[in-house]
């Protein structure tokens, strides 16, 4: 990789660190309505070390982050991403009402439709 490409992804990293890190910040004060220190007691970190995740100079370790998904309520993929998991929620609440037998086949039909669509999409 050159030099000008590595700079790119370092530069990448660094937003999505702040940008990661300002979605863990939003959360914690403004969802869960708690200080720094009592979000990190309970994600096994120190305020000091929380204050610079949210600032976008460090990351949660897996424990951590763990703990504070089990906390948020909110997925992994959200918290890291920034990946919309208002879906995925609303899935699961919808997936409730129906037996592990009925899910599956649900997504055999699924993906024939999908196969079927895509078929005939290529031949127009």
């Amino acid at each position: 990789m050159g030099r000008k490409r590595l700079n790119e992804a370092v530069e990448v990293e660094k937003q999505e660190q702040y940008e990661r890190g300002q979605r863990i910040k939003y959360i914690r004060e403004k969802e869960l309505k708690m200080t720094k220190t009592e979000l990190a007691e309970k994600i096994g970190t120190s305020s000091q070390f929380l204050g610079l995740v949210e600032s976008g100079k460090g990351n949660l370790v897996y424990y951590s982050l763990r703990k504070f998904r089990e906390i948020s309520g909110h997925s992994a993929d959200y918290i890291l991403f920034g990946i919309d998991d208002n879906s995925i929620n609303k899935t699961k609440k919808l997936l409730k009402n129906y037996s592990e037998t009925e899910i599956v086949d649900a997504l055999r039909v699924i993906e024939k439709l999908s196969l079927f669509l895509k078929k005939k999409g290529t031949s127009k």
